[in-house]
């Protein structure tokens, strides 16, 4: 407000004399200073006082005597002698009168009959009057403001403008806010004063008068301002009595600032306060202006960014202003960046011959202590350039270029500042329009390359400027336009929309002067790996720029070798993963497999070799995973390598068919090398490192349930649980440091002297079982190659399940070398005699090989555990490993023999399918050759026969209570008499049997097995098996009942054996699964027997019948509804069967009655209370039967297979 320049403002000094109410600072102000502050010190003394100590009443003496020698003190006393209640009354009335008259300045209570003007009725009024006066004028202005809606207006005001007046109107308008808070609020009021004239002035005369009041009357000044102070005179006049009242009370400026940026108004306040601001302690680093607009335009808070940026937009678009906050600020920014100029630093730019003598002289050489201030300068002008819209001057143009290519001192900011230089560039490439600033900026970049070295070993940093420039060079031979985009914005960290043709110039720059694609590639190689490579290292690194060379291919199309600088890398690694490396890895695999162009299909990369890869695990290979010493190589770099074997193997077959096609075979690794590298323990390490390897755990989950399913057991993922869980963590908690240890050679000595030393080789394996997997590694060789010990008699039942849980925490860190310990210590003592060892490609060959261990297995159900175990993982890898030999070569041999057969026309194409359906057989074979193995284990041996050990006994147990017959199961060929006498106890011992609990144990293998590949039961069931083992197969298999489905195809099949094993194996499923689709399989069932009791021949029919008809007995327990059709099938057997006895001259009538009879009233057979039969069988020998004739024999398993149905049917009622 430059209409009151010439008045005198309260100092800061008195401002915080009041606010402190320093007395002996208020006695060492001068008479003008003291004059402007008389209102309140006068109401201080005048009026009582809340403090009543000894101390304030001093002070007020002293400021009695301060005020006695001031004249315009009386005046005061006088305006304050005034009745304020009644006059506050009277401004109410006027208020509401005006608010009645709409506004209008009509009648006026507290003035009336104004015969001159305002101020000579001020002259020649009493103080009551003046009171009136000013109260009447004040509050037309405060009603004027409320009702313009926010529209600025300047009110004339004689009484606010007359010079002559000026202190005792601002007496007067002090004590009126003072006595008349309420009428008068002091935010209000302030909110008055900016419309008239000298209203700053006055402003600040009633603030230092309330001091206690500042922050409020700003924040409401603030509250009520313009989005855009420098839009309108309102907007700066406001900020200009801001901007006075922080220079009373500079300590409140920041604060003030702060309120401007939280309530985004007058953002031109903010910058002037932030160039008035002067800090007590200069900071050499960076001004106070850099780093608020910095804060502004960077910040998180994008209401505020857009906020400033208008502002800086706005500004632009009105005449060069020097008044303007914009134009001040950008002056002071300016003669910033002109103060940390090289003092040798000229707008010319020297020619080559001077080159010399400028890095001789130290030419623009940075000042060390001014590199983060430039720095700070760099990202602002980048900021306000790019985000705000700041079009620079000449001026600016040319002093931004000359900082951008000055040369900085060797340390980390120096390193920082190139960079953010370099993107600069990059992102605002008109600030180079001559030629002299192209060739000033040529030979700076020129000087960039030359000493990226140096300044990467001399400041210690791993990110160099070097790496970026290699970067942007690749991206612009590529043209990655979008590419070299998104890295300026990262680097310089702020999103700035830079065109990408406006980076035409630099392309060719780049591209033709400084990095031709050869150079880029040269100098790639030559670039130090970063030592230590993670996630915390920030910037752009070397492995950035190999990545970029890589996807681009240039390595191969220029012949150089980067696999040991990947290697190399690969081994300099560390956690947190870095998040360039895995694809940095599938980049490299891909330029070994993929030719650069099929013109030259010899221009790939080489692989990592054997040696090198066995290098890295030689620490931890003997033991898959031992920890024996330190490791050399973190386990990072290890699961790195690992992603790189499995990631390159998987792609190798992805891509055999292309290979195939350009006659190239790369070389695949080993599996000796496989067969060394802790593939298990590896994975278990990074699954507690999930945190810091990113997504590599992830991924190497993915290529081992492909190449490795046997290592994805979903059994083993459950065993880890219980093995890493809490409670083990406890276990293991207890065990203290001095506890007893011992040595593989001692648990050795106690396994040779079994029995004898059971009860220390107890405690040396319960020792064990508190130990981790990883510390269990040591003692695997010791238990395994012992474990056939275990299957002597009389070693306790405890020891075998100690090494059971111990077994199964070492197949969590080593699962494949266990397996083939496992498997060679376990074979009968005669291949261990020849020396016989097996190794893991011929189990995986032939996982048969695991069931022809030692025959005392089969009856030791935690060593069976195992054994099953090792059989469903070498099962599921066999499948892996046949996959991948048929990938392997089926493409090759393909391609061959098309080479070989070109010319020949109409050859058929089928070899491929003809290996796919070979190795679908090979496979079945196995599987079902597995389950028949394991199904002829669970039948009972002679000796356990002989002690009772029946598998129909299962069955009877589950079906029937104790004591009770279950009847229709006779073993096949037996008669009714031996059926009955096969029902009378329960073998000895009950179920709880070594054998029961492998049935037990074969079952659950069985069941998961159906359940991945429905297609083994098919193929089993199709087989047959012994019918004795249906009862347990039944019980015992959850999964079985998918039998339903192809029973109907096993009863069309042509063979007598499969068709009786199919209806036997239905009434087993009918009695287990009465369902709807049993039902209708079982009616299909009976009418297939009727078909055939028409088509079969005699001995055919008494084959089929004698074993198929007491399965007729299963079906009508399970199903009722079938009684009708099932007796008229026996009814009809029975009488083919008399026919063929009639024609003998055999007396067989009685039996046809009898079947006559049974069938049309079977309720009469049984009488009432469960009495004998009233047609009782006549009884006869077991030789009588045997030599009888097979019709006749027949004709009696009929009768005995009505006589169980009816039994059944209404023992059941």
């Amino acid at each position: 407000m430059a209409d009151s320049t010439g008045l005198q403002f309260v100092s800061p000094y008195a401002f915080a004399a009041m606010q402190k109410v320093d007395v002996v600072r208020l006695a060492a102000l001068s008479d003008p200073e003291l004059r402007l502050l008389l209102p309140c010190l006068v109401r201080m003394a005048l009026c009582a006082p809340a403090d009543q100590s000894q101390a304030w009443a001093q002070d007020k003496k002293l400021i009695l005597r301060l005020l006695s020698g001031v004249e315009a003190v009386n005046s005061i006393v006088a305006l304050l002698s005034v009745d304020f209640h009644a006059l506050e009354q009277d401004a109410r009335k006027e208020q509401q009168l005006r608010h009645k008259a709409g506004g209008s300045n009509g009648e006026s209570i507290l003035v009336s009959q104004l015969q001159h003007g305002l101020t000579l009725e001020f002259e020649h009024s009493d103080p009551l009057r003046r009171l009136r006066l000013t109260l009447s004028e004040l509050l037309a202005i405060m009603n004027k403001v409320a009702d313009s809606n926010g529209e600025f207006f300047l009110k004339s005001s004689e009484l606010f403008e007359s010079p002559v007046y000026l202190e005792e109107v601002a007496d007067v308008l002090c004590i009126l806010q003072a006595e008349l808070p309420s009428l008068l609020p002091i935010v209000d009021v302030a909110e008055a004063l900016l419309h008239v004239r000298n209203g700053d002035w006055f402003l600040c005369l009633l603030v230092a008068n309330v001091p206690d009041s500042f922050n409020e009357v700003c924040r409401g000044l603030i509250k009520n301002g313009e989005r855009q102070d420098e839009e309108s005179m309102g907007g700066r006049r406001r900020t200009e009595a801001l901007r006075q009242l922080c220079q009373m009370n500079p300590s409140q400026a920041l604060n003030i600032r702060a309120m401007v940026v939280e309530e985004c108004h007058l953002p031109g306040l903010g910058v002037a306060l932030t160039l008035d601001y002067k800090p007590d302690m200069a900071d050499e680093a960076v001004s106070p202006l850099v780093s608020y607009v910095s804060g502004l335009l960077l910040g998180t808070n994008g209401k505020v960014r857009t906020w400033f940026s208008m502002f800086i937009r706005n500004g632009q678009q009105r005449k060069r202003e020097s008044s303007s906050v914009l134009w001040q600020m950008r002056r002071q920014l300016l003669l910033e960046l002109v103060a940390i100029l090289p003092r040798s630093r000229s707008t010319h730019v020297p020619n080559d011959s001077d080159m010399g003598e400028e890095s001789s002289s130290g030419y623009s050489g940075l000042r060390e202590e001014h590199v983060v201030k430039a720095s700070a300068l760099l990202r602002l002008y980048c900021a306000l350039m790019g985000i705000a819209g700041l079009r620079p001057t000449d001026e600016e143009a040319e002093q931004l270029l000359q900082l951008m290519t000055s040369r900085p001192p060797a340390t980390p900011a120096g390193v920082r500042f190139v960079s953010l230089s370099f993107c600069k560039l990059l992102a605002f490439p008109t600030l180079v329009s001559t030629p002299e600033q192209e060739q000033l900026m040529v030979m700076w970049l020129s000087w960039m390359i030359k000493e990226e070295e140096y300044f990467e070993s001399a400041a210690g940093v791993s990110a160099s400027f070097g790496e970026m420039l290699l970067l942007v060079a690749m991206y612009f031979h590529s043209n990655q336009l979008s590419s070299i985009i998104e890295l300026v914005c990262s680097t310089l960290g702020m999103k700035i929309a830079i065109k990408p043709s406006s980076l035409s110039k630099m392309k060719t720059i780049f591209t033709q002067e400084i990095f031709t694609e050869q150079v880029v590639t040269a100098h790639a190689v030559r670039v130090a790996v970063t030592n230590n490579l993670s996630a915390n290292i920030q910037g752009f690194l070397p492995i950035h720029c190999i990545y970029q060379l890589l996807r681009s291919r240039a390595f191969t199309k220029h012949k150089v070798s980067i696999k040991d600088w990947i290697y190399r890398q690969l081994c300099e690694t560390t956690a947190p993963l870095h998040t360039q490396l895995l694809p940095l890895i599938d980049a490299y695999i891909n330029s070994i497999l993929t030719p650069a162009s099929k013109a030259n299909p010899e221009a790939t990369n080489q692989p990592i070799t054997e040696q090198e890869i066995l290098n890295v695990f030689q620490s931890s290979a003997g033991g898959e995973g031992g920890r024996g010493g330190r490791l050399r190589y973190t386990i990072t770099t290890q699961l790195l390598i690992l992603y790189y074997i499995l990631s390159y193997e998987e792609n190798l077959l992805s891509s055999t068919k292309a290979l195939a096609l350009m006659q190239k075979k790369p070389k695949s690794y080993s599996a000796t090398l496989m067969d060394q590298i802790p593939i298990k323990y590896l994975v278990t390490q990074a699954l507690g490192l999930q945190q810091e390897l990113g997504g590599l755990h992830s991924a190497l989950l993915r290529l081992l349930a492909t190449n490795y399913p046997h290592l994805c057991l979903v059994e083993d993922w459950v065993c880890e649980e219980e093995v890493t869980g809490t409670l083990p963590l406890l276990r293991r908690m207890m065990l203290t440091s001095n506890t007893c240890r011992y040595t593989q050679s001692q648990l050795h000595q106690a396994f040779q002297k079994l029995p004898s030393s059971s009860p220390r080789l107890m405690r040396i394996l319960e020792h064990l079982t508190l130990l981790s997997p990883g510390d269990l590694i040591p003692y695997a060789e010791a238990l395994t190659a012992s474990t056939a010990l275990l299957l002597e008699p009389a070693v306790p039942r405890r020891i075998l399940q100690t090494l059971n849980k111990l077994w199964m925490g070492l197949n969590t860190v080593m699962p494949r070398r266990l397996w083939v310990m496992t498997v060679n210590a376990l074979q009968p003592s005669a291949k261990l005699l020849r020396q016989q060892r097996y190794s893991q490609n011929d189990l995986m060959v032939d996982p048969l090989i695991v069931l022809r261990c030692d025959q005392r297995v089969y009856r030791c159900p935690p060593l069976m555990d195992i054994v099953l175990h090792m059989l469903n993982g070498y099962l599921l890898a066999s499948k892996a490993y046949l996959h991948c030999h048929l990938k392997e070569t089926a493409d090759f041999d393909r391609q061959n023999q098309t080479v070989s057969s070109l010319g020949l026309a109409g050859q058929p194409d089928t070899p491929e399918v003809t290996r796919e359906e070979l190795k679908n057989a090979l496979l079945a074979a196995q599987d079902s050759a597995a389950v028949q193995i394991l199904l002829e284990v669970c039948l009972p041996t002679s000796e356990e026969q002989q002690l009772g050990a029946s598998t129909e006994s299962l069955l009877k147990s589950m079906r029937a209570p104790p004591g009770k017959a279950t009847p229709g199961y006779p073993v096949a060929g037996a008669g009714p008499g031996a059926r009955r006498s096969g029902e009378q106890a329960e073998p000895e011992g009950g179920l709880l049997s070594d054998l029961r609990e492998v049935q037990c144990l074969i079952c659950c293998l069985l069941h998961q097995m159906f359940i991945a590949d429905p297609n083994i039961a098919k193929l089993v069931h199709f087989q047959g098996y012994p019918q004795a083992l249906l009862p347990l197969t039944v019980a015992g298999i959850p999964s079985i009942h998918i039998c339903l489905d192809f029973i109907p195809e096993l009863l069309a099949q042509p063979q007598l054996e499969k068709q009786i094993f199919a209806i036997q194996l239905l009434s087993y499923l009918c009695t287990q699964y009465a369902l709807p689709k049993s039902l209708s399989v079982a009616r299909l069932a009976t009418g297939v027997m009727g078909t055939l009791l028409t088509v079969l021949t005699r001995a055919k029919r008494f084959s089929f019948f004698m074993p198929t008809l007491p399965c007729l007995v299963a079906f009508c327990q399970a199903f009722p509804p079938l009684y009708d059709d099932v007796a008229a099938l026996l009814v009809q057997v029975g009488q083919v069967c008399a026919s063929d006895v009639a024609t003998k001259a055999r007396d067989i009538d009685p039996l046809i009655a009898r079947l006559q009879y049974l069938k049309e009233k079977p309720q009469e057979v049984l009488l009432p209370g469960g009495g004998s039969s009233k047609l009782s069988l006549p009884q006869r020998t077991a030789e009588e039967l045997g030599g009888s004739d097979p019709d006749v024999q027949l004709c009696y398993r009929v009768e005995a297979t009505f006589m169980d149905i009816i039994s059944s049917s209404l023992n059941g009622l």
